[in-house]
Parts: structure tokens; sequence; C-alpha cells
């Protein structure tokens, strides 16, 4: 590991690797999202602009929620109405566990959501829909040999945009099966690895451009299958329909692998206490990039947010998260001796350097660069910070002024703002370095 808070406690742990972790993709028709590509599109599927009418496109998205529904009647899958705010990734864990599908298709979901969706008004002229309409959106899980469990959600009018769920632990955890190396995984972390190198050598493959073949040949595998169900194979044949991807949500992470649990809470619970308050805002701008990145966008209604929090979503879990607009960095734990560091992108057009799919080891650099940054800013401010035994074996001169340093600290108040900072103590650090490099050279000597 190359950043400083993985160097100053490599001797706690037994472990790490970095992994890419939730990869969205967006599967979109682009000739479906042009008013004339439409035109032209519909003409290849049914041979004339007579058939172009709101009623038709209705029953296309009706054809596709039918046929979905009889083939999993057929074939014994679960389809499942969603209400909004149910969390379908957990409700999909429930039945993946109980499931007997070894590879394929194992439940169908449908949920509502905002797609774009075409409007035919009088002579055939096409246009979308503003505001951009709630309609029926199936995800499809799916169990792949090389990727594990993944998700394609399509919505059901045309020209039926996608999106593919990717986990980039699945398919480290498949590919290492297939390795022979040993694990043992709890929820998305690993948690115990017979071959450490071995596995981070494998997840160190998703980072790499051949990453983009493998993406997009898992992509080309399963959706076409999924979008039979509206168009057959015939009609996608005829009419070119072809989707292409590109780069949407992506997730970097850095797990390190404690060797005792009690010395990950220990570091973890120091890490917050002694970060919140040095991390101001020019120092997160510098860590997320925005200080070397111009911007000349067209200024939205709403500015960024700037937020650095501590969350504790359930009582065992505590989140130390950055976060700015569609970039967020987090460190917390990951059951009971993997604390992980984490950058994720909540949409790749935020780090300006391109969507589509072949832009992706590029958008993983970008990532990882970040993490560093922010992994390097945390380890600098936790040097600075001096554990209360040590004084017992400092010289006296020091001790003494460190001690004052306290009384007059308590005297202002604990809370005062700057007084717990990092600014404070950085002069003592220097000086406790130069006499240490004074007193290896004694010994050599």
């Amino acid at each position: 590991m190359t950043d400083g808070l993985s160097t100053l406690y490599q001797d706690l742990l037994g472990g790490s690797y970095d992994c890419v972790d939730r990869i969205v993709l967006n599967a979109y028709f682009r000739m479906g999202h042009d008013p004339g590509g439409f035109r032209v599109w519909w003409r290849a599927l049914t041979g004339s602009d007579e058939t172009l009418e709101n009623a038709y496109l209705m029953r296309l998205a009706g054809r596709f929620s039918r046929r979905i529904r009889g083939y999993a009647k057929a074939h014994d899958i679960p389809v499942i109405d969603c209400p909004a705010g149910q969390r379908k990734h957990d409700l999909a864990e429930e039945y993946l566990a109980r499931t007997k599908v070894t590879q394929g298709l194992f439940l169908v979901l449908v949920g509502r959501a905002q797609a774009p969706v075409w409007d035919v008004g009088a002579k055939h002229h096409i246009e979308r829909k503003k505001p951009m309409p709630y309609v029926n959106h199936y995800s499809f899980h799916i169990l792949d040999p090389d990727w594990g469990h993944l998700t394609i959600k399509i919505s059901g009018h045309p020209p039926f945009p996608a999106q593919v769920i990717l986990n980039g632990h699945e398919y480290v955890a498949c590919q290492a099966r297939k390795a022979g190396i040993t694990f043992t995984k709890e929820g998305n972390c690993f948690t115990t690895i017979s071959d450490a190198a071995g596995l981070a050598k494998i997840a160190d493959t998703l980072s790499e451009p051949r990453a983009i073949g493998r993406l997009s040949q898992v992509c080309e595998r399963w959706i076409y299958d999924c979008v039979c169900f509206a168009l057959d194979f015939d009609e996608q044949k005829r009419s070119g329909f072809r989707y292409q991807y590109s780069n949407y949500q992506i997730e970097y992470s850095r797990n390190l692998v404690f060797k005792v649990g009690g010395h990950m809470d220990q570091v973890f619970q120091a890490l917050i206490d002694r970060s919140r308050a040095p991390l101001d805002l020019k120092t997160i701008k510098t860590i997320l990039g925005y200080r070397h990145r111009p911007i000349y966008r067209r200024r939205t209604k709403r500015s960024a947010e700037w937020e650095v929090a501590v969350e504790r979503p359930t009582y065992d879990l505590t989140i130390f998260k950055l976060h700015c607009g569609k970039l967020t960095l987090k460190i917390y734990t990951k059951g009971e001796r993997v604390l992980r560091i984490e950058a994720v992108a909540h949409n790749t057009r935020e780090l300006n350097c391109g969507r589509s799919l072949e832009k992706f080891p590029e958008v993983v650099s970008r990532l990882k660069a970040m993490l560093e940054r922010f992994a390097d800013a945390l380890s600098c401010i936790d040097q600075c910070f001096i554990a209360d035994e040590m004084l017992e074996h400092l010289p006296p001169r020091l001790a003494g002024r460190q001690n004052s340093c306290r009384r007059h600290r308590s005297q202002q108040g604990a809370d005062a703002p700057g007084r717990r900072g990092a600014d404070r103590l950085v002069p003592l650090a220097q000086r406790l370095h130069r006499l240490r490099c004074r007193r290896s050279r004694a010994r050599t000597q």
C-alpha cells in the first residue's frame, strides 16, 4: 500500500487489499434517445410510420410486462411488485439465500421510477414527455459464473434504457474460488484469506484496461436475454437494436485487515476524534481534487453541499464521511477486524474524465488517487498527536512544556476552536523526531 495510513499501522495489519466495489453501468440505445433516430428505428421495426402512436408504444410496454410474468410463472421464478422506499437489494439477498438456481435468472422485482418516455402527437410528431413520468422498471436478478449476483434494471417503455449493477467483491470471490484460494466473506468483505497476495492480485485486475472487456462481456451475455421480453431476437436484429454502455456509479475501497479487532477499534475511534476539526474546507477540496479541476459548467440552482460528518446508522457501525456534490469519501469498520476506506463517485460526470465504458480504468485511477490523498491526510493528522503514555518517557524539558500546553488548553476550554488541532502539536512532533535521530546517531557512534 502506498498511503500513509497503511504504512503507519502496518505492524498491526495481517493483510490488505484494494477492490473496485459497486459498479453501475448505464446501458442505452443511442438512436432511440433522439426523435429522428427513434423514428428511423421504428420504421425498421414495423415497416412504416403509420403505427407510430402512443397506443402502440403502450402496447409494447404492456407486452413487456405480460411476457415477463408469463415466463416467470412457467419457470417458477418469483415476480414481486415493490412499493416505494423498499430496499430491493435486501429483498434480493433473502431470495438468493433460499434459491436453488446456480446460474441464470432467479428473481424479478418490479418498481416505479422516472424514465424517458416518448409522446407522439399530431402527424406523428415526437417529443419527450415532461415532466419525466414514473414507469415500471423490471430488475432481473441473475447469478453469473464469473460475477456472482448481478442486477439488470430495464425500463418498460421504449427505447428501454437499462442499468447493469455489478459488485467487484462478488467477482473477486468467484475468481478466488477458481484459483483455489480459501477465504471467509462476511457481507461485502473478506475477513479471512489464505493467500492475501493472490487475492489482492485478482482484485487488481478490475483496475486494468482488460476490465473493459470483462464488463462488456458480462453485459452482452445477459442484457439481450432480458430485453427479449419486449423485442424478440428477430426484432432486435431487424431493427438494429444494440446497447452501448457508460460508467454511472463506481466505488473503490481499500480494506485493512487487522490482526486484533481491539486494535482496529482503538485506531478508528482515535482517527475520528482527531480528524474532524483539522479537516477544513480547503483540505477537503485538495483531497477531492477540486483545487486542480477547473469547472466551466452552467451554474445550477443549488451549489454543491460540503459536509464532514460522523454517522451511526446502527448501534455497532460508525461512519466518518466527507461529502461534496456527487463525490464521497468514507472510513468505517466491516466485521470485527476490517477497516475500510472508500471513495464513491455517485455520478462519474463529476470526475471530468469521460463516462464511456472505455474510460473505466481512468475513473478507477482517479478514485484511487482521491482515496490515497484522504488516507495521507488522516495519517498526517494522526501522527501529530502524542499518547498520554509517552509523556512518562519524554525528557523533563519537553514533558513540562507539553503539560503546560495541556493546562493552558484546559483553562481556555477543551472545546475551544483550534485548541486540539494538529497545528499546536506539529512543533512538538518535530522536536521528538529530531531527538530520536540524535539518539540513534549516538548509538551508532
